[in-house]
């Protein structure tokens, strides 16, 4: 029986001491409060350093996918094995790169990880205990990392397919950065044309939980109105939050859909069609 991909912060003191257990701290830009305080036990993951491979912004945005020896050198680094029960968390109810780092193990065949319903705040107030010690991860052999598995799609395709009615082209930001009213991040303000707006944050409930399987399945099903999963290419502001739609999808028991990691930060820095403000 497979795992979920999502666990509730009260099953974290049921989990079984026997089992190799790496809890991975994957809070973006949160290493000064990872130091202060931490889940007992969780090594921290570097959204920037561990989970992409930056570069030039126009090509491939502003997180690419690390190279496999990359992301094979960080999983040693973790003290992860093939055989490890990884649980991921992040201080934004899995939208930071805790999603990103679920979606990259399971790209890789791991088969079992999970990502802290709620994240860090909803573990500690569950009771899980935190420290502030410096963690040591287990020594362990590299971890041979050779493929994505999981569906991709790039610039090419999302410029070809966006305006067809055979495929959906998911935007996950919030409605005031897709409709072109604000860009906190990015040089240009807007979306990509075709894309329809479905924000990450409809995932979860008033507390920062995900909405239960059975809500967030029929969810999907209305607003992709039938469109199968190859044909749905589902992307942010650079490939980071778009995993957190990935997630509750697979959480519903949906197939997860192409990740476009580019997303609008490789897309608006490139001489492609924008829709700047609606």
């Amino acid at each position: 029986m497979s795992l979920s991909p999502i666990i509730k912060p009260e099953e974290l003191t049921w989990l079984n001491q026997d089992e190799e257990i790496v809890i991975v701290d994957a809070s973006a830009g949160s290493k000064a409060r990872y130091d202060a305080q931490h889940l007992v036990g969780a090594l921290f993951a570097d959204v920037n350093e561990d989970l992409a491979n930056i570069g030039d912004f126009a090509i491939g945005g502003r997180h690419p996918l690390p190279t496999f020896e990359q992301f094979s050198n960080v999983l040693q680094k973790l003290g992860i094995t093939k055989d490890s029960r990884v649980i991921v968390y992040d201080d934004k109810s899995g939208s930071n790169a805790a999603a990103r780092l679920w979606w990259m193990l399971k790209s890789i065949g791991h088969k079992k990880v999970q990502v802290i319903d709620g994240g860090f705040q909803a573990a500690i107030k569950s009771g899980f205990p935190t420290s502030n010690k410096v963690e040591i991860p287990r020594t362990v052999e590299k971890y041979e990392v050779s493929s994505w598995n999981l569906p991709l799609s790039d610039i090419n395709e999302v410029e070809k397919v966006a305006k067809t009615d055979e495929y959906i082209v998911v935007d996950v930001r919030d409605a005031n950065r897709f409709a072109g009213l604000t860009e906190p991040i990015d040089l240009i303000a807007g979306h990509i044309p075709g894309a329809t707006n479905i924000p990450f944050t409809e995932n979860l409930d008033a507390d920062g939980l995900f909405l239960s399987p059975e809500v967030l399945k029929d969810k999907y099903f209305k607003a992709l109105n039938d469109v199968h999963a190859e044909n749905v290419i589902v992307h942010c502001g650079s490939g980071i939050t778009a995993c957190h739609t990935l997630l509750a999808m697979d959480y519903a028991g949906l197939d997860i859909p192409k990740l476009y990691v580019g997303s609008w930060s490789e897309w608006s820095r490139n001489d492609k069609e924008m829709i700047l403000k609606e």
